[in-house]
């Protein structure tokens, strides 16, 4: 009886340790300053080890294993951690947060490995950072607005079942496409919602997959909403696919309160 009272407790406590949760990741060190300069505009990011930078940027981007970010309010560094790809998508907190002018501030955090870390695990630092020194209180919140349905179109899809195993995105020598100039954008072992949500951080609204198509494609998507085609149109005549307006579900950030930080 009291072997098998030992074997069982033995056991809830192997149990107890292989449902305990991860420690929360954080920085080794990490300073939050305010910006001197508030007319700069907000520049930086995270490099991890996973992270890919066009050869514009890389002069620019941060050491390996850190967030550097400079001149950004709360809300754009906001935006950073949580990889919202859009400050329309934050609400609440005071003003300065997200809309004053003159409260910025820049961030250099460093992981204790640069060699071990990913650019999301670098942003899950980020956040903690921010609760900790901002007092940053929030929740998420779903919302609707107008955004568009992604469907099959009449003659069907013009896709490629995805040879590789990586996943990849570019958009040609530019990182990430700036609004009014041509785009050219080439993946690899892409499935539909992750084209949606991609689609909807660089398009004129939210896009939900409801193509019904399951695989994974590789495929290249070129448009030009001065010259034409529009997105819409190329998503049509390139990949077989069009949108139809629809209400979308998005996902917002909700500030519930945060503090100014004392430097450090």
């Amino acid at each position: 009886m009291k072997r098998s009272m030992l074997i069982l407790a033995v056991g809830c406590v192997g149990h107890a340790m292989a449902q305990a949760p991860k420690p929360p990741l954080e920085f080794e060190v990490g300073s939050v300053k305010a910006s001197k300069q508030s007319n700069n505009g907000v520049r930086g990011g995270c490099h991890g080890v996973d992270s890919r930078y066009s050869p514009a940027e890389t002069a620019s981007e941060p050491p390996l294993g850190r967030c550097v970010i400079t001149d950004g309010r709360l809300g754009h560094i906001i935006n950073i951690a949580w990889d919202l790809r859009s400050m329309n998508l934050i609400k609440g907190g005071p003003n300065w947060a997200v809309a004053g002018y003159n409260d910025r501030f820049s961030i250099e955090a460093k992981a204790d490995n640069p060699m071990k870390y990913t650019e999301a695990e670098l942003r899950e630092m980020l956040q903690a950072l921010l609760v900790d020194r901002f007092k940053l209180a929030f929740h998420r919140e779903t919302a609707t607005r107008a955004g568009f349905s992604m469907v099959v179109g009449k003659k069907g899809p013009i896709l490629r079942e995805a040879k590789g195993d990586e996943v990849t995105t570019s958009f040609g020598a530019q990182l990430k496409p700036f609004p009014g100039q041509p785009i050219n954008l080439t993946v690899r072992k892409f499935s539909m919602a992750r084209l949606a949500n991609l689609l909807s951080q660089i398009g004129s609204g939210p896009v939900v997959d409801n193509t019904g198509l399951a695989g994974e494609y590789d495929f290249s998507l070129s448009w030009d909403e001065t010259n034409g085609p529009t997105l819409s149109t190329a998503v049509q005549e390139q990949l077989g696919l069009k949108f139809e307006p629809a209400k979308v579900p998005i996902s917002m950030f909700v500030i519930d309160s945060a503090e100014r930080p004392s430097e450090n």
